[in-house]
């Protein structure tokens, strides 16, 4: 017996030491531009032997085959590599250079100088419609909430974005490609209008301070371009109730999901709102306004995509100021508005094409009345009435080259005609600006992509043309930064309101140079961006006619004699990991600004620039409790006001100086009590936001009387406001999102 387990013990020995010295060592290494690539799938094709390369690209791993084989190389971001060898008794080293497979997610993106939201596959999500709903002091508007990301201006005396030492009507608007024009409600002097557009009817955006595609043109400043939503899930009826507001909605969709239809309406009325609070505005008529809007959207049978948007808006309200003049109490002003846009857009995909085709339809009135009033008794009436009809048509081809290379080109139509009067100035504006353009989606790499574009452009007011040149450079550093740079010339026309007289105008320019560097992790953005922006043929404008009783004559453009420039750098950061149900973001913009432009004597900064600007947005639901919390703060450094006249043909400043420090505090809360609930009916949210909490009085600017002794500060409405607002759903859970978004 123990001879018999002897002999087995050495028979299995010499099994094991032939099987041993039967396996052959193969090794090699495993790169990519003299790089190693880590986690490379390495096999001996039909055969279950292989290994996967270390940090360092290296791989071994032992075999028993012989003969001819042939080892494959693999790895979802290279294209897949095979060797032939032939296996005998001796071990094998074998190396492998791999080709990079150009990936659309995998690929950098050039994002300088824009932030995007959007549902497409390489956008950067950084504000979602909800994100916009739920950030404190943003009341709900696209624009407000843009003003806590860096670039943009806080300047509450009058509507638009001020986006890095730009005018408010320097950045435009778009929707599903068309021009909006009139985004903004009609206003009074020294109290913005509000956005006209529903959030919810969008799906992201894309806003660009700078730098932004040759797709898009007539803006000095920057471009926020907006996409409506699609086909929704499930037919839904909204209802939603204010103090201030009375609206409802619906939207139905078929079983099939192939097309859908809706409408809206909805009503607001500031009056109950000034009797609760103490207004820095003496409205004598409350501001009011009725809104009414409906849509359709078709998927047709072929793939083609078809939405249509019509809506229609009016606005009234009238401010009784104290006059400064001798022989007047007060200068008041009444304001009448309506205005309707219309858009039909459909996009239709050809294999590797896609066809864009867009139109939008605008018509705005503006009646505004100024007279002064004395004992009671108004007199000397002056009505300022400017109606503006415009049409915009678009079209735009694509062609996919690869997954990350792409070129397009379209032309583009926008049509204005305006009639002013006011006085004995009667105006009548016309103009088409008829673009074309084309652009290209470079994809050299994952790491490395450029996008090169112009833009040429003719107006038949200016009778002139332009041609204006754009390029971006993205380059990744590491696997989590990249590196953009953009450069870009873009014009625009003068703003129809200074054309009243026939003075020999041209285009106003402006040219970008943008430098960013971002890091995207999972749950954190962090972004770092310089600028540079020179100006050139900006316009200079003289008084024509003065108003009684107010204080902002009649001007008209002279001439493009104007320039400036605009430099600064700019920070932002936002972080939705660190802390468990937390969102937070924080951004701050350095802006050194001058301009010679308008009314100004010499080159200033503009009053509508602030040197520094800081912006911190906090988010926190407690989901057991049903509850979110939100918070903002915003805060700039004092912009600098100017009196300037005119005097003996010269214009001369008179008063100046620097307003004080801007900053605001606000909260919101929102109660979700139908969370849960599965068989519920109806989904609700209270809404309670507080503006301002600390109320700080703060001051936009300041008007003179006529002969500069006397001033009146512009201020808010009101100091601190309080929003109380019910939203019901009947049909979709919108609970859910509004978790997801940390409301």
């Amino acid at each position: 017996m123990k001879t018999f387990c002897l002999r087995f013990l050495i028979l299995s020995l010499n099994l094991i030491f032939v099987s041993v010295a039967a396996q052959i060592k193969i090794s090699g290494k495993v790169s990519y531009k003299n790089k190693g690539i880590p986690q490379v799938n390495v096999t001996l094709k039909d055969t279950y032997d292989g290994a996967t390369t270390d940090a360092e690209g290296n791989y071994s791993f032992e075999t028993t085959e012989r003969g001819n084989h042939i080892l494959v190389f693999s790895h979802p971001k290279y294209f897949e590599s095979v060797k032939s060898l032939n296996i005998d008794n001796q071990n094998i080293s074998i190396n492998s250079e791999l080709k990079e497979q150009i990936s659309e997610i995998d690929a950098v993106v050039i994002s300088a100088g824009s932030i995007e939201a959007s549902d497409r596959n390489r956008a950067t999500a950084l504000l979602s419609p909800l994100d916009i709903y739920t950030t404190a002091g943003a009341d709900g508007q696209i624009s407000s909430a843009l003003n806590y990301l860096p670039g943009v201006q806080k300047v509450g005396e009058t509507e638009g974005l001020f986006i890095r030492g730009g005018t408010g009507s320097e950045a435009k608007i778009f929707m599903d490609g068309s021009l909006i024009n009139n985004y903004f409600s009609n206003s009074v002097p020294g109290i913005a209008g509000r956005d006209r557009f529903n959030t919810s009817l969008f799906k992201g955006n894309i806003f660009s301070s700078g730098g932004y595609s040759a797709l898009y043109g007539q803006a000095l400043s920057g471009a926020l371009m907006l996409e409506s939503v699609d086909l929704p899930d499930q037919s839904s009826y909204d209802f939603g109730v204010a103090p201030i507001f009375l609206n409802a909605s619906f939207q139905r969709v078929n079983d099939e999901k192939t097309h859908s239809y809706g409408a809206s309406a909805g009503y607001s009325n500031l009056k109950l709102m000034q009797e609760v609070f103490n207004f820095n505005t003496n409205f004598h008529e409350p501001p009011s306004g009725f809104n009414g809007d409906a849509n359709f959207r078709i998927k047709t049978k072929s793939g083609g995509f078809l939405k249509y948007y019509g809506m229609y808006s009016t606005d009234a309200l009238g401010v009784k100021s104290p006059s400064f003049e001798p022989g007047y109490d007060n200068s008041l002003v009444n304001l009448k508005g309506k205005n309707t846009f219309h858009t039909l857009s459909y996009r239709q995909k050809m294999g590797r094409y896609l066809l864009n085709l867009a139109t939008s339809y605008t018509f705005n009135r503006s009646d505004l009345n100024f007279s002064t009033e004395n004992n009671g008794a108004s007199s000397g009436e002056t009505r300022l009435i400017n109606d503006g009809n415009y049409l915009n048509f678009k079209a735009v081809l694509e062609r996919k080259i690869n997954k990350i290379s792409a070129v397009r080109g379209g032309f583009e139509l926008n049509h204005a005609k305006e009639q002013l009067s006011v006085e004995d100035i009667n105006k009548n504006y016309s103009d088409l600006i008829s673009s074309a353009f084309a652009e290209t989606d470079l994809g050299f790499s994952n790491r490395f992509s450029a996008k090169v574009g112009t833009r040429a452009e003719y107006s038949s007011f200016l009778k002139a043309g332009n041609f204006a040149p754009r390029l971006a450079l993205a380059y990744r550093l590491a696997k989590e930064w990249t590196t953009s740079l953009a450069y870009g010339i873009f014009y625009q026309n003068p703003e129809s309101r200074y054309i009243n007289s026939p003075a020999k105008l041209d285009f106003q320019q402006s040219q970008h140079y943008i430098f960013q560097l971002q890091r995207n992790t999972d749950g954190r953005s962090l972004r770092f961006e310089a600028f540079y922006k020179n100006y050139d043929d900006l316009i200079k404008v003289q008084n024509i006619a003065n108003i009684p009783g107010q204080y902002q004559p009649v001007q008209t453009a002279v001439n493009n004699n104007g320039n400036g420039f605009a430099k600064g750098v700019e920070f932002f950061f936002r972080d939705k990991k660190t802390f468990k149900n937390i969102d937070y973001w924080v951004s701050y913009s350095f802006l050194d600004s001058k301009r010679n432009f308008l009314n100004y004597p010499m080159s200033l900064k503009p009053n509508f620039a602030s040197e520094h600007t800081v912006s911190v947005v906090a988010k926190r639901f407690f989901p057991n409790l049903k509850f979110g919390t939100n918070l903002s703060f915003n805060y700039a450094k004092g912009r600098p006001y100017y009196d300037i006249i005119t005097n003996n043909g010269q214009n001369i400043i008179r008063n100046e100086g620097s307003l004080k420090d801007f900053s605001s505090l606000n909260l919101s809360f929102n109660y979700l009590p139908n969370l849960g609930k599965k068989d519920a009916k109806a989904f609700t949210i209270f809404v309670l936001s507080i503006s301002n909490v600390l109320g700080r009085q703060n001051v936009y600017g300041y008007n003179f009387s006529s002969d500069g002794n006397f001033r009146t500060a512009v201020v808010p409405p009101v100091n601190t406001f309080v929003f109380v607002g019910m939203f019901i759903s009947f049909g979709v859970d919108k609970t859910q999102d509004a978790i997801n978004n940390n409301l």
